[in-house]
């Protein structure tokens, strides 16, 4: 079960995401439903640690079996989606990701991806783009110039 539920006011996540970095350019993808990029990853499900979903999300999106370098930011989301326009309050989990013992870096610059019924298209983004790309989150496009060290706490509102 998907840590998420609906109230009258909107609807609350609990999610992890992966930040694969290769040669300064950001691993994002969108698929059949979002005309935006976004990182791999996914809802956390319930009585499962951060740590095992991001990388249960990596396995079943990217079919590859990942590591964790460190954790990066928890950041406390406060936005309207884009296509539903569902208000969401999302608590996600960012963790940087090493691929570099898989073959996800052959696949090339584009490649698209099955998971059940779901297409997702992935793209390596060069830094310098993420500015002008339709991405999410908005602070990755000038945070991912910069990891830090330690996790960090921070919020955006959209």
């Amino acid at each position: 079960m998907d840590i998420t539920f609906i109230t009258e006011n909107g609807r609350f996540n609990y999610r992890v995401c992966a930040v694969i970095v290769n040669d300064n350019k950001l691993l994002s993808m969108h698929d059949e439903k979002s005309p935006y990029y976004y990182l791999p990853g996914g809802r956390v499900s319930l009585h499962e640690t951060a740590e095992k979903a991001v990388l249960r999300e990596i396995k079943e999106e990217l079919e590859i079996d990942a590591e964790i370098i460190r954790p990066l930011w928890v950041n406390q989301s406060f936005f309207k989606e884009d296509v539903t326009g569902e208000q969401f309050h999302e608590l996600c989990i960012y963790f940087l990701i090493d691929v570099s013992h898989t073959d996800i870096l052959n696949k090339g610059d584009k490649f698209r991806m099955y998971e059940g019924n779901h297409i997702h298209d992935y793209e390596w983004l060069a830094f310098e783009r993420l500015k002008n790309e339709y991405l999410y989150p908005n602070f990755i496009k000038e945070k991912i110039f910069n990891l830090p060290d330690t996790l960090v706490l921070q919020a955006e509102f959209e």
